[in-house]
C-alpha cells in the first residue's frame, strides 16, 4: 500500500523546485494534494504533472505571508475533502545580502513575515483543523542556517532558527493529541533558488563544501519529507533533520 493512501495533503510553495517535488511525491504515495503558491502559472503546471502521472491535485492562489491566505486556504482544502492530514510548509524566500549593521529595514521584515511568520499562521490553522479529524503531521522546511549562521544573511538566519523553535513548540504542546510537527533542513539543493543566484563556478564551490562533493536534488529532500509525513515516522516529532551531504558535519 502506498505510504499516504487517501490522506489529503497541503503544500505551499508548490510550484517549483523542493515543493513539487514534494506535492509529486505526495500524490506518487497516494495523497490527494492541494498545491499554494502565489505564482498561479507554476502552481498549476505542478497540479498539471501530477494529474499527467496519475494523480489528484488541485491549485489555490495564496500568499503564505498572509495569516488571511492561511486561514481561507484550510477552508477551501476543508470545503473540498472535509479533512486535512498532512501538511508541508515550504514557501520561503532567501532576501538580500548585507552585513546585520547594513540590513534593510523592509527587507527584514519580507523575509521574517514569509519564512517565520507564514509558518507560524500556516500551522495555527492547520492544526485548528487538525484537532477536529483526529490528528495530522506537519513538516516545516527549514534549513540548514537553521542551526548554523549564513553570513550577510541575517533575516534568513533568523527566520530559519525560529522556524526549528517553532517546530519544538508544536511538538511539545500536541504530542498528546495525534499532531506530529517536524522540520527538515535542506542544505544547497540545486532549484531554481539556487541556481537564479549562483553561477557555476559559486555553485561548484559550494558543493565542494559538502563531504558528498556535490549539490541534493529536490526529490531527496521530498522523500524525507515524505517519510516524515506518513505513520511510518509515527513516533518521530519535534525533530529536525539536516539533509546537505554532510555541509555541517565539518
Amino acid at each position: 500500500m502506498s505510504l499516504l493512501n487517501n490522506k489529503v495533503a497541503v503544500v505551499s510553495g508548490g510550484g517549483s523546485g523542493i515543493g513539487r517535488a514534494i506535492a509529486e511525491t505526495y500524490a506518487q504515495e497516494g495523497a490527494k494534494v492541494v498545491i499554494a503558491d502565489i505564482n498561479e502559472a507554476h502552481g498549476e503546471e505542478t497540479v498539471n504533472h501530477i494529474k499527467k502521472a496519475g494523480g489528484e491535485a488541485f491549485f489555490i492562489k495564496a500568499d503564505s505571508s498572509k495569516a488571511e491566505d492561511n486561514k481561507k486556504l484550510v477552508e477551501a482544502i476543508v470545503s473540498k475533502y472535509g479533512r486535512l492530514d498532512i501538511a508541508c510548509n515550504n514557501a520561503g524566500i532567501g532576501g538580500p545580502a548585507a552585513p546585520t549593521g547594513e540590513y534593510d529595514i523592509d527587507a527584514w521584515d519580507k523575509v521574517i513575515g514569509l519564512n517565520l511568520s507564514g509558518v507560524f499562521y500556516a500551522c495555527r490553522y492547520q492544526i485548528e483543523q487538525m484537532m477536529k479529524n483526529g490528528g495530522g503531521s506537519i513538516v516545516n522546511i527549514a534549513s540548514i542556517h537553521g542551526t548554523v549562521a549564513a553570513p550577510n544573511s541575517p533575516a534568513y538566519t533568523a527566520s530559519k532558527h525560529g522556524v526549528v523553535g517553532l517546530t519544538k513548540n508544536i511538538a511539545a504542546e500536541y504530542g498528546q493529541k495525534n499532531i506530529r510537527c517536524n522540520a527538515v533542513g535542506p542544505g544547497y539543493i540545486e532549484t531554481p533558488l539556487l541556481t537564479d543566484h549562483l553561477n557555476k563556478e559559486m555553485m561548484e564551490a559550494v558543493a565542494a563544501k559538502s563531504t558528498m562533493n556535490r549539490l541534493g536534488t529536490p526529490q531527496e529532500i521530498a522523500d524525507l519529507v515524505t517519510f516524515l509525513s506518513s505513520d511510518k515516522s509515527s513516533f518521530t516529532t519535534g525533530s529536525y533533520i539536516i539533509a546537505d551531504g554532510g555541509y555541517t558535519a565539518i
